[in-house]
C-alpha cells in the first residue's frame, strides 16, 4: 500500500477536522453507523452505534515520528489537559503516513498524554488494536459487517483512496438491495 505524504494538512485543527471526516467514511465503510454531534463542545467526537446503544468516540490524529523512527506519538489530551474519565467510550487514532486506524478502549488511556502507535519495537502496545473496528461494533452492538471492504489486487488498485470508496459503495449497494435493514 502506498503511504500518505505527511505534508497533507498543516494548521492542526483542520487536520484534525479532516480526521473526523476520514473516521466517519472508514467507519461506514465498516458497516458502522455513526454521526457527528454539532460543535465542537463536547468531550467526544462522534457517535457509534444506535439508539439504545451508542458508544462515544474521540478522533485524533498524528503525523510526529517518534525519534528512535521506530513509530508515531499521538497526543491524547485537550487543551493541554488529559481527558476525565467517562469522556469517551473509545479513541480512534489515524497514523497519517502509514493509514492505519487505532481503535483503542479509553480504560486504556487514561490519565496518558501522548500514546505510541505504528511502532517496530517488541514493546508494540497498542498494536493489536490496529484496525479494530470489531471492538466498534461488539460495543455499540451493531453486529458484524455485513460486507467486507473491497479488495483489489495491487497492480489494479488505484491508491487507498478509491479502495475506500469503493468498499463504501458496496456497502451501500448492498444496504439498498436488502431493503435498507
Amino acid at each position: 500500500m502506498k503511504k500518505r505524504t505527511a505534508k497533507i494538512i498543516k494548521d492542526s485543527k483542520q487536520r484534525g477536522e479532516w480526521a473526523e471526516s476520514v473516521f466517519m467514511a472508514r467507519a461506514a465503510e465498516n458497516g458502522l453507523p455513526v454521526s457527528k454531534p454539532s460543535g465542537d463542545s463536547s468531550s467526544f467526537d462522534c457517535v457509534v452505534g444506535r439508539p439504545g446503544k451508542f458508544v462515544a468516540v474521540q478522533v485524533k490524529c498524528t503525523m510526529v515520528e517518534m525519534q528512535n523512527g521506530k513509530g508515531y506519538v499521538c497526543s491524547v489530551k485537550k487543551n493541554n489537559q488529559t481527558y476525565c474519565a467517562g469522556s469517551f467510550d473509545f479513541l480512534a487514532a489515524y497514523v497519517i503516513p502509514e493509514d492505519a486506524w487505532y481503535i483503542v478502549p479509553a480504560k486504556l488511556i487514561r490519565g496518558l498524554q501522548s500514546v505510541c502507535l505504528c511502532t517496530t519495537s517488541s514493546e508494540a502496545k497498542y498494536e493489536q488494536y490496529r484496525e479494530a473496528w470489531h471492538l466498534l461494533r461488539e460495543a455499540s452492538g451493531c453486529g458484524e459487517a455485513t460486507e467486507e471492504p473491497v479488495s483489489e489486487p495491487e497492480e489494479t488498485r488505484m491508491g487507498p483512496g478509491l479502495t475506500r470508496m469503493q468498499g463504501a459503495m458496496s456497502y451501500f449497494r448492498n444496504y439498498l438491495e436488502k431493503g435498507g435493514r
